[in-house]
């Protein structure tokens, strides 16, 4: 007698929804958190690695989509193409603001990431959400801080273009870095700064779920 009942609560339970996060280290810091906040209500996997900029991504995203059946594709790309380097630079990543030349220009960054979500869509059916550029400090070696702004003004543009949502995390993100940042040379975060991070990405997404 006891067997019907539990079929019943099975066949009602709901199932988790499959999150896929593409970014770059920033998404790579925080994306432990997130799986650990949603882990009652979905599976959340990152793409192998660092997505680096629209460039790469370009290259390998309907390779890190794949054939899974995604609810939702997060993506970001922002801080790798705004970012100047030089091959003489000392600097870890050759990062150089001064000498160095931009890895993809405005409007270059707008193409690849139309071209990017162009192709997504193509191969997915899951729900878009395009996460802005975190914050710059002042002393990052191959970046300008009013650069990250500007990227997300772009992004914003090509996102509304496809109806894609934004979570805008840029003002948070600085209030963030002010606390629990690696440093005003760096645009990397200490593990309560991911976990910050976490928890806004988190509470985003459980609206979409």
């Amino acid at each position: 007698m006891l067997l019907i009942p539990l079929l019943i609560f099975c066949g009602f339970s709901k199932k988790k929804s499959k999150i896929l996060i593409i970014g770059d280290s920033i998404s790579i810091g925080y994306t432990p958190f997130v799986k650990e906040n949603l882990k009652n209500k979905a599976i959340v996997k990152h793409n192998p690695g660092n997505a680096q900029h629209t460039g790469t991504g370009l290259q390998k995203i309907k390779e890190w989509v794949g054939t899974e059946n995604w609810d939702i594709i997060q993506i970001n790309w922002g801080l790798w193409d705004l970012c100047y380097r030089h091959n003489d630079a000392k600097v870890y990543g050759n990062r150089d603001k001064i000498n160095g030349t931009i890895t993809f220009s405005l409007d270059d960054y707008a193409k690849n990431l139309e071209k990017i979500v162009q192709s997504i869509k193509q191969v997915s059916n899951a729900k878009l959400i395009f996460v802005t550029t975190s914050y710059v400090p002042k002393n990052e070696a191959g970046r300008f801080r009013k650069d990250a702004q500007k990227y997300n003004k772009v992004a914003k543009r090509i996102m509304k273009k496809y109806n894609v949502k934004v979570n805008d995390i840029y003002k948070k993100s600085k209030a963030i870095h002010k606390k629990y940042g690696k440093g005003e040379d760096d645009v990397h975060y200490q593990e309560k700064g991911y976990m910050a991070l976490g928890k806004i990405i988190s509470n985003f997404l459980v609206k979409e779920i």
